[in-house]
């Protein structure tokens, strides 16, 4: 029988069934590949959940500062609030006092370091004494130089063996501001019967002679000393006649009685107020603003000159308060002569707040100068300074040590 030629035509698998088997083909794979797709993910979520339990999930460096951010204007937020809500308390009409009438202190203190005399030998003691406010900076680089200015503190009492305290409490809410040194004076008088002066030094000071050792021989019979100018205070009613951002009183009775005499127009509101009003008055080309302790002890040392100036030593041969505009870009020439500036006061300027009476730059500017020119004379003892008065960084200078 002869074969017949099976034409290629008909050797063609029908269309409807070749797309068929294609498809279901497709879907197969298809359905592996998402199973695939599942098993990885949920594998990739597993790594990731492990990952973060030991090592910890890193995430990028702009989510985690900002995360960080968020979270310190939260804790700073948090912190005003709770200090804003502090009620304010308003004072009657009697006078304010820091505390009970304290007596015959001298003749208590003396019979004390009779019965402690390990602490009546050798030089009188000295108590630093410095602080800043409780809540946090409103610029952040304010704390950054708050910092400084204690490091700055700290190694000066080192090295003169000054005991230090750095006061962050507000000890009495109507004391606050400007007013708040003197409640915390008091407080260390009657509970350190050891120190025989008390030394207050406002946090925007910076030492910049730190060998320089206060001449206490020099005020044997005074009380207080502050820097200061006879004929601003008395011939020109001046209210910059002295400068209290760097004083020392004796632990006495004559201090107790200051203080309680230096007191009443602190407390905030309407005596402030008054206060203030009463200090522009008297005081010539004081600014129209509440009282503060210098326009204070000022108006208190002119109106009572005979009850309290002899015991007052206001000292102006060497900078226990140097007023910073005319020091800071003379550092360089002060080291050529070997005649440093003891203290540079940063007066006018608000590295915590931001706003002062001088720009936020030039205030920071010059306060770095200051720590760096303080900074040196440590530093040079183990070898070292700074590459310059701007800079943070430093240098070996010698390869002895």
């Amino acid at each position: 029988m002869a074969l017949k030629r099976v034409s290629s035509a008909s050797a063609v698998l029908p269309t409807t069934t070749t797309r068929g088997g294609r498809a279901a083909r497709r879907r197969q794979q298809g359905s592996r590949r998402g199973r695939n797709l599942s098993i990885t993910v949920i594998c990739g979520v597993i790594t990731v959940l492990v990952l973060r339990g030991t090592i910890g999930l890193r995430l990028p460096e702009t989510v985690i500062t900002n995360h960080a951010e968020e979270t310190n204007h939260r804790i700073i937020a948090q912190i005003r609030s709770s200090e804003e809500n502090v009620h304010e308390i308003t004072t009657n009409n009697h006078t304010y006092t820091l505390g009970p009438k304290i007596v015959n202190w001298d003749g208590l203190r003396q019979r004390w370091l009779q019965e402690n005399p390990v602490f009546s030998n050798g030089k009188p003691r000295i108590l630093l004494a410095t602080g800043s406010q409780p809540i946090p900076c409103d610029h952040p680089i304010g704390d950054h130089y708050l910092l400084k200015s204690v490091k700055n503190k700290i190694d000066y009492c080192r090295i003169h063996s000054i005991e230090i305290v750095y006061n962050m409490a507000h000890l009495d809410e109507e004391m606050s501001g400007y007013w708040a040194k003197l409640p915390l004076i008091r407080k260390l008088m009657v509970t350190h019967l050891d120190v025989e002066w008390i030394w207050w030094i406002d946090s925007d000071a910076f030492f910049t002679d730190i060998a320089f050792e206060i001449p206490l021989s020099k005020y044997e019979g005074y009380n207080m000393v502050v820097h200061g100018y006879p004929n601003l205070l008395f011939d020109e009613k001046s209210w910059i006649a002295l400068n209290t951002g760097s004083f020392l009183l004796r632990n006495c009775q004559w201090s107790l009685d200051l203080l309680d005499a230096w007191a009443p127009m602190g407390p905030k509101g309407r005596v402030r107020d008054k206060a203030g009003k009463i200090l522009t008055e008297n005081l010539k080309d004081r600014p129209s603003f509440e009282a503060e302790d210098q326009s204070a002890l000022i108006y208190l040392l002119i109106s009572r000159r005979d009850e309290w100036m002899d015991k007052v030593f206001l000292e102006n041969s060497y900078y226990l308060h140097g007023y910073w505009v005319g020091l800071v870009d003379r550092y360089e020439e002060f080291s050529e002569k070997l005649h440093l500036p003891f203290i540079t006061h940063f007066v006018g300027c608000k590295p915590c707040t931001g706003y002062g009476d001088y720009t936020f730059e030039s205030c920071l500017r010059s306060m770095e100068r200051a720590f760096n020119f303080a900074d040196n004379q440590l530093l040079e003892m183990y070898g070292y300074r700074h590459r310059g008065l701007s800079s943070p960084n430093v240098k070996r200078i010698t390869n002895r040590i």
